[in-house]
């Protein structure tokens, strides 16, 4: 994808500030930050959203997880406690179409529902 932000991180044609990386997962700080500690995980394989991740390379998704519970145990992330999200489609406010993972972590993120 040659115009995805993501993949130009990815290819070191775009900085960013890595906070993880192995084989098949990168992370990062985002730079629209949300909370104390906001930091997206993604795939280094290229798919749009969460759906199509499924169907096109579910092995990944479970790359992703381990990637996070992997750095989550190195931090303080576990004990402090975070948040992982995802949004499909601009109406759920997915503005890169590249499926990531939002990984927030704060004193006070507050709670869904009542």
């Amino acid at each position: 994808m040659t115009d995805c932000i993501f993949c130009k991180i990815i290819d070191g044609k775009i900085p960013a500030e890595i906070i993880f990386e192995n084989e098949d997962v990168l992370a990062f700080r985002d730079i629209q930050s949300q909370a104390r500690e906001h930091f997206l995980f993604i795939h280094k394989t290229h798919q749009k959203d969460l759906v199509e991740m499924v169907h096109e390379n579910p092995d990944g998704l479970l790359q992703i997880m381990k990637a996070i519970s992997e750095f989550s145990n190195k931090t303080k992330l576990k004990e402090n406690g975070f948040r992982v999200v995802t949004n499909v489609g601009r109406n759920a406010g997915q503005s890169v179409f590249h499926t990531h993972f939002h990984v927030l972590s704060d004193n006070h993120l507050g709670k869904f529902g009542k």
